[in-house]
């Protein structure tokens, strides 16, 4: 059912997806292709993928850890390209983009626990009957 609270936490995951992809319009980690804003919409799609298989745990806890690994090498790739900036007066600020991943990938390690939770609460209504 869509009603659920790991919806809810899922639904966070593709918010982060989201602002990542509004706010990593400026970035050229590998040259003019478009990687981050690619990554962004893989990941969106994989959001409502994983809601809408509401029906199927199983695959909705896969698509979650997909998600989470993504996002994980995508913070692992904003993080080196921060570093990597000179941070001197040409670029004063180094962008708040790290966290929409984090962000994500915590709100998907949370509504994997509410969906173990929910698997569990099922199996045990089955057992009596």
């Amino acid at each position: 059912m869509l009603q659920r609270i790991q919806t809810v936490w899922i639904f966070l995951a593709i918010l982060g997806a989201i602002f990542l992809f509004v706010t990593a319009q400026d970035f050229s980690v590998f040259g003019p292709t478009p990687f981050i804003s690619v990554v962004c919409v893989v990941l969106i799609l994989l959001g409502f993928l994983s809601i809408l298989s509401y029906k199927d745990r199983k695959r909705q806890i896969l698509l979650n850890n997909i998600s989470i690994f993504i996002n994980a090498l995508l913070l692992g790739l904003l993080a080196y390209w921060l570093l990597s900036l000179s941070g001197g007066i040409n670029f004063p600020e180094k962008g708040i983009e790290p966290l929409f991943p984090l962000i994500s990938m915590v709100s998907l390690f949370i509504a994997n626990i509410y969906i173990k939770k929910d698997d569990r609460l099922v199996k045990s209504v089955d057992r009596l009957r």
